[in-house]
């Protein structure tokens, strides 16, 4: 099994960590073999260590669904006009988004890692606030898998190609008839799950404890039974959200900026309140490891510095018997 920390690949975060030798003496004494990069928007720093680039977690758009669609009513409803939605985005349509994500795959490739992470899942800024879907499971599963077959057509090697749960509309790890319909739509060899522990405990708002969490982890992986062969990979942490889920959603805040970039900015302060990304400090969490001995365990612990970094990783690796 690979141990991993996730890492945007910039040269301002490599420089953090003293440059690429300091980053192998980081990762060592972490106990792990490598990181699960992400594109930062630059160029890969030249120095950066391709072996290290064990993982690539593929850019993604939260908001995508009408995007690729090129639904205008809804664009015009979330932006006011295609113009406002074009800029925000980039560009409008399904070529766009498959040429986003065609590019990082390439980044991905050219990088060797040995696999990809590809979001299922689809959530407005509004839906983040109301948590009133406008789009159902079925319609997002169903359009991942247009999008990722496209993206993989005729390819027989290449990364492994790992599906990720979240708690929005999509994948959710939830229900085993949306998790088996969108692995039975997916043409690709080498497919998989991501397994994202605090994304599965943020579909339920009812966990006030990890250990309910564990629990509630091991219930789920029981629902999906054989389904849980294909999972290959954790995204390992604890998210308990539920108290401020429910005093902080059902309605879009009065004060919500209405510039886009302005929105989404505070919209992500807003996500990363549910989504916590915080380490596991009890023993019953080494049991979701051993029960799925997984391929890769990514550590993706929230940290904002290389030391907040080592001391969440040290904390979690505790609990699986690390050093």
């Amino acid at each position: 099994m690979y141990e991993l920390i996730p890492l945007p690949l910039s040269a301002g975060i490599l420089a953090q960590y003293g440059g690429a030798e300091g980053l192998r003496k980081e990762l060592a004494a972490l106990g792990c073999q490598g990181v699960e990069a992400i594109w930062a928007g630059e160029p890969v720093p030249e120095e950066f260590p391709r072996s290290l680039a064990v993982g690539w977690h593929l850019t993604f758009f939260t908001d995508w669904l009408d995007l690729y669609r090129e639904d205008r009513a809804m664009l015009e409803e979330k932006y006011g006009t295609l113009e406002e939605a074009r800029r925000f985005y980039g560009g409008l349509g399904a070529d766009y988004v498959l040429e986003v994500y065609r590019a990082d795959l390439e980044r991905a490739r050219a990088m060797g890692a040995k696999y990809v992470v590809f979001h299922v899942s689809d959530v407005s800024i509004e839906e983040g606030y109301t948590y009133r879907w406008r789009h159902t499971a079925e319609e997002v599963i169903d359009t991942a898998a247009e999008v990722v077959n496209t993206l993989f057509q005729g390819a027989e090697g290449g990364p492994d190609l790992l599906l990720e749960n979240l708690w929005w509309p999509g994948l959710t790890m939830t229900d085993p008839a949306l998790t088996g319909r969108l692995l039975d739509r997916v043409d690709y060899p080498k497919k998989g799950l991501m397994l994202d522990t605090g994304h599965l405990m943020n579909a339920n708002r009812d966990l006030t404890t990890q250990k309910e969490g564990v629990d509630y982890i091991h219930r789920m992986l029981d629902a999906h039974g054989s389904l849980c062969r294909y999972i290959r990979g954790l995204h390992f942490h604890q998210s308990l959200s539920g108290a401020y889920v429910r005093d902080h959603t059902g309605a879009v805040p009065s004060g919500l900026p209405r510039d886009s970039v302005e929105q989404y900015g505070v919209n992500y302060r807003h996500i990363q309140k549910i989504d916590r990304h915080q380490p596991w400090t009890v023993p019953e969490a080494a049991s979701i490891v051993e029960r799925l001995q997984p391929d890769y365990l990514t550590h993706e612990l929230a940290a904002d510095s290389p030391a907040a970094r080592r001391e969440a990783t040290l904390r979690q690796r505790r609990e699986l018997g690390g050093s």
